[in-house]
């Protein structure tokens, strides 16, 4: 048996996509912290070019250059503590320079896309469906961070997720490929129309374009006919976590307060994705 087939094996494969998947949260820890700063590099080198302004020369800051470093100190992280989880635990969640406390974020986010990864392996097996929903998992968990972070939903990630659903939906990993486009269509319009409504009634904005890329992602990944579940179980977590967030923010609600949409929409969407078909039965099941 060549190594591909070995790794392939029921027994396994959601093992090798653990490994995967922890690994490639260590990245998705780069991802989260630096695209929105490269954003805001561009936004100011375009302003610049519009006003006529020169900017001052930068240093190169992508996904690669430079180095991970400490935040506080400029330490430079070596090899083995970038090891996933594993060197967070043995550095007691410091800095091994300066021994500034690195938040619980970093190995959650790697502990999420690995255990994302291995479930998905697990439950779809070596497909393309896996393949989808591994990706799909890894995407939204750097969109939930992002947003929760900055309030940002990155075209770089919500437009690249829309596009791979429609492909991995074209010989049906999840649904028909016609309700794929449906679904991205009926997604975007979906949270646009509510957005329009609440902005005629209240004069606010309620939710960002962002906001809507993201679920024309889920609907082209899941369809159509599951984006009422996911609207639906993303407003419920939204509430309960929105009314949370507020209290402990003031300690007393606060009608001022705006949370991120995004996060929840992820929630709702993996959520959809590995468990909607069976909620949607038993609630049809309950009131028929």
């Amino acid at each position: 048996m060549t190594a591909a087939g070995w790794l392939v094996q029921p027994a396994v494969f959601p093992w090798a996509a653990l490994v995967l998947g922890l690994c490639v949260g260590s990245f998705l820890n780069v991802v989260i912290h630096r695209l929105p700063k490269m954003l805001e590099r561009g936004w100011r080198a375009e302003c610049a070019e519009l006003t006529g302004q020169p900017l001052p020369p930068e240093d190169a800051y992508n996904l690669v250059v430079p180095r991970s470093g400490c935040p506080k100190c400029g330490y430079r992280i070596r090899a083995w503590q970038n090891v996933p989880v594993v060197s967070w635990l043995v550095l007691r969640g410091r800095c091994a320079g300066c021994g500034t406390k690195i938040g619980l974020k970093y190995p959650l986010v790697e502990l999420l896309a690995g255990i994302g990864a291995a479930y998905a392996a697990w439950r779809f097996g070596a497909s393309a469906a896996a393949l989808g929903a591994t990706l799909f998992v890894w995407f939204t968990i750097a969109l939930a961070f992002i947003d929760q972070e900055t309030g940002l939903l990155p075209d770089d990630l919500t437009l690249p997720l829309v596009w791979l659903g429609l492909l991995v939906n074209l010989y049906g990993a999840f649904v028909p490929l016609a309700d794929a486009v449906i679904g991205a269509v009926s997604g975007y319009l979906a949270l646009w129309l509510i957005y329009q409504g609440y902005k005629l009634l209240t004069g606010k904005e309620g939710m960002g374009y962002g906001d809507f890329k993201m679920n024309a992602a889920v609907g082209a990944f899941l369809g159509w006919k599951i984006l009422p579940l996911v609207i639906l179980l993303s407003s419920l977590v939204g509430l309960v976590f929105g009314a949370l967030q507020m209290f402990a923010a003031r300690g007393r609600w606060d009608a001022g307060f705006r949370f991120h949409f995004g996060p929840y929409l992820a929630i709702a969407g993996i959520v959809a994705m590995f468990w909607g078909e069976p909620i949607v039965r038993w609630y049809l099941q309950r009131i028929l």
